[in-house]
């Protein structure tokens, strides 16, 4: 599967994003679906996951309660509403995916996802 993010930008501390992630086939009972951001000087890290057919999401400490991750209505996407943005969410924003069925599956390791998008980046001023 292809991945496509869009909806990156600019924002002021306290605002709201939304980012979007176009799948290129099916997704939304076959695979497990993740944002992850990459801070300058920083790895890359799981901000929120999203199992098949909706069943259960994950998020980071540093997320939950402010973020929502769902997937696009015609299920073949993915969908991640930022609010109340700080300083410390900048960073580049990535989709990736992982086929359901494919035997051990870490969600926080990026290693264990084998589709991925180019990323969009999001900066959130002070």
């Amino acid at each position: 599967v292809q991945l496509v993010e869009s909806g990156g930008g600019s924002v002021q501390a306290g605002g709201s994003l939304k980012l979007s992630c176009a799948a290129s086939a099916p997704t939304y009972s076959t695979y497990f679906m993740a944002w992850f951001r990459h801070a300058p000087g920083k790895e890359r890290e799981l901000v929120a996951m999203i199992y098949p057919s909706n069943t259960l999401a994950t998020y980071s400490e540093s997320v939950k309660g402010r973020f929502t991750i769902s997937r696009n209505k015609d299920r073949e996407g993915l969908n991640l509403q930022m609010n109340s943005l700080k300083p410390e969410d900048t960073g580049t924003y990535y989709c990736a995916a992982r086929r359901y069925g494919r035997g051990f599956f870490d969600e926080w390791n990026p290693t264990s996802y084998g589709a991925w998008g180019q990323g969009t980046q999001v900066t959130v001023s002070s």
